[in-house]
């Protein structure tokens, strides 16, 4: 006579299989009667007020604030001009400069700020301690001098 091919483990597996789906059946018969009791449960529905909060009941329709396409700006808005008037023209004092490698240093007298200068920006020769005047140009690390004279 042969050997039964069911082992106590393949046994054990169908057991928790079967319980498995009889507590799935179980928990949906639990949430099919506590929805006729109650009644309809679903999904609940949020609402955004006209103040961006979230509630449960809908926004009053006469809040409504209406917005005209052509008045969306979509992109970085641009720079307003300011009132103040600006003088590209600054007064300084180089802090230190390298006439072999062509480049320096100017500190402006206004701000105390340390700028950048390269022997392609300079129109005088300019030494260390020398007062002069420059302008200021947008470079890859920041502020450079350009347009150096002597004052």
């Amino acid at each position: 006579m042969g050997k039964s091919q069911q082992t106590f483990s393949k046994s054990e597996k169908e057991k928790k299989r079967l319980k498995k789906r009889e507590d799935k059946r179980k928990k949906m018969d639990a949430r099919k009667l506590d929805r006729d009791e109650n009644g309809s449960g679903g999904i609940p529905i949020a609402y955004v007020d006209h103040d961006g909060n979230l509630t449960d009941t809908p926004p009053d329709p006469t809040m409504k604030i209406k917005v005209k396409a052509k008045n969306i700006v979509l992109g970085i808005p641009t720079k307003e001009e300011s009132d103040e008037v600006f003088d590209p023209i600054r007064n300084g004092k180089v802090s230190f400069y390298d006439n072999s490698k062509g480049f320096g240093f100017i500190i402006d007298l206004d701000t105390n700020e340390k700028h950048f200068t390269h022997v392609s920006g300079i129109i005088d020769d300019i030494a260390e301690n020398d007062k002069v005047t420059f302008e200021l140009e947008k470079g890859q690390r920041g502020m450079n001098a350009v347009k150096v004279k002597q004052a």
